[in-house]
């Protein structure tokens, strides 16, 4: 059995990239607590050691950079202590976010290859980092609506950060969107055709990498620029952008519950709309309030809030039992049949919306984050 996350360092003309592959292609790389503790430890010590001046980050095989969380153990720790602590999933959020964290604010660059799937707590990882590469194969996806929980690992910042009121549809749908989609919605930086990747990585390892963190990200976008400038042929129509006004206008409700309504009482031919429509037709009503909420709630917050407020959100999910009966339906029983505790969005009580968003405990886990 290798490692869940190999680490190399690269000997570059001057200086070393360092390389991390995260490696469970069975899984499609998907996130477990050890993988965040050896990526976090990792991080931690590149960022002191001088001989390292750039990190390129890939998930392991052709299918995905990282399909997301492993859920099923956050299921399995939410079904064992229901109403909770639940230990393992309440640690893997909180060193997970933390994780995120050192990645958004990591002062040497970071190259994600976001290749294939990138879902959840991929593109916690993929976000986070300050060049990010999409390919002709780039899925991306925050389906939480379909097992009640929200879109996490930063996604109240990048989403809210997205031009006019198209993360919010995202969030509230689940659509899945494409590397144009990505770099519209600000997630991505550059488009850069599959075949390229060896190439990257040789003019990664041409450079003359210095002590400047600085110099550096210029180095990291003089050596992405000619491959993107080849791949523009090659990019996808955007999915998002096209749909931009449209979307504007199923958010333009008088509350959530109208902004539910208009997405979910679409009439559409088109595929795209239909299908995000289903998304939040079909998932649990409660979390789509939730998930509204928390956005709104961390509209104007600095990242270190976002984060704080992520962990108490997502601490009050993994003790409720929707998110079990969600996991259940899609990923253990796959019935895809979830007995939601509310067949509508206004059913639910606002005294049970007010407890997601309420701490549960003395001190947050991620006080600490400045």
């Amino acid at each position: 059995m290798s490692a869940p996350v190999l680490f190399a360092e690269l000997p570059a003309a001057a200086g070393k990239v360092g390389r991390i592959t995260l490696s469970v292609e069975s899984t499609l790389n998907s996130l477990t607590l050890e993988m965040v503790d050896l990526l976090q430890a990792q991080l931690d010590a590149w960022a002191e050691d001088d001989d390292i001046a750039a990190v390129f980050v890939e998930g392991a095989g052709e299918k995905a950079f990282c399909a997301g969380g492993d859920v099923q153990a956050l299921y399995r720790s939410a079904t064992e202590t229901p109403g909770g602590p639940c230990e393992y999933a309440e640690a893997f959020f909180a060193r997970e976010y933390r994780m995120n964290y050192t990645l958004h604010t990591y002062a040497k660059p970071l190259l994600c290859w976001g290749h294939g799937i990138v879902m959840g707590g991929g593109l916690g990882v993929m976000a986070g980092c300050s060049h990010r590469v999409v390919t002709e194969r780039t899925r991306i996806a925050m389906p939480e609506i379909t097992i009640a929980l929200f879109p996490d690992v930063g996604g109240s910042w990048f989403l809210n950060h997205a031009p006019g009121k198209t993360g919010e549809f995202l969030a509230l749908t689940g659509a899945s969107i494409n590397a144009a989609d990505a770099i519209y919605i600000g997630i991505a930086d550059r488009f850069i055709g599959s075949e390229h990747k060896q190439a990257v990585i040789d003019a990664l390892l041409a450079q003359q990498w210095s002590a400047s963190a600085e110099g550096n990200h210029a180095l990291v976008r003089h050596a992405l620029r000619p491959f993107a400038e080849r791949s523009l042929s090659a990019s996808p129509a955007g999915q998002v952008e096209p749909h931009a006004a449209t979307i504007a206008q199923l958010l333009d409700g008088d509350d959530v519950h109208d902004i539910i309504d208009r997405i979910t009482g679409q009439e559409t031919d088109d595929p795209w709309l239909a299908k995000a429509r289903d998304g939040l037709a079909h998932g649990s009503s409660l979390a789509a309030l939730w998930i509204h909420r928390q956005l709104w709630e961390t509209r104007h917050a600095g990242l270190a809030e976002v984060f704080q407020s992520e962990i108490q959100l997502a601490t009050n999910v993994v003790r409720h039992p929707e998110f079990a009966e969600g996991v259940r339906a899609l990923l253990i029983d796959k019935d895809r049949n979830p007995a939601w505790q509310y067949p509508c969005s206004r059913d639910v009580p606002q005294s049970v919306i007010d407890a997601f968003f309420t701490a549960p405990w003395d001190e947050n886990p991620l006080a600490d984050l400045a």
